[in-house]
């Protein structure tokens, strides 16, 4: 069973955010918030990475949720 991509974004300023990622791929994607944040030369900083983070966790909770009302 394929499941739809899954899609972060944040708006900062001029700048748009554009995250997606597989299922099973969130480890990686918080790597590239990782590397996005301590590169000096990016807008992306150390709280957009907190907050996308955040949203990520809030995501996998809802769906977990949705998941134990279901069984």
């Amino acid at each position: 069973m394929s499941t739809a991509p899954r899609c972060l974004s944040m708006v900062k300023g001029e700048h748009r955010f554009v995250f997606r990622y597989e299922e099973g791929f969130e480890s990686e994607l918080l790597a590239s918030f990782v590397a996005l944040a301590g590169d000096p030369e990016s807008e992306f900083d150390w709280f957009d990475a907190a907050v996308l983070s955040y949203q990520m966790g809030q995501q996998l909770s809802r769906e977990f949720d949705s998941v134990a009302q279901v069984e």
